[in-house]
């Protein structure tokens, strides 16, 4: 035998607990050198920077 609820959860209960569920937008800030917005403590995607100094050769 399995284990079964023992009294209904109702709809409101059930939704109030599932409400702590939502995505958040990332969190982005501007790269000190070429001011495009990016992840915070990641290497810039546009100019391949971290912490002012070049990381990434020829990053687009």
């Amino acid at each position: 035998m399995s284990i079964s609820p023992k009294r209904k959860i109702s709809k409101a209960r059930r939704n109030k607990r599932r409400a702590n569920w939502k995505m958040t937008a990332p969190n982005l800030v501007k790269c000190s050198k070429c001011s495009e917005l990016m992840m915070p403590h990641r290497v810039c995607k546009k100019c391949g920077t971290y912490n002012n100094k070049v990381v990434i050769e020829n990053a687009e």
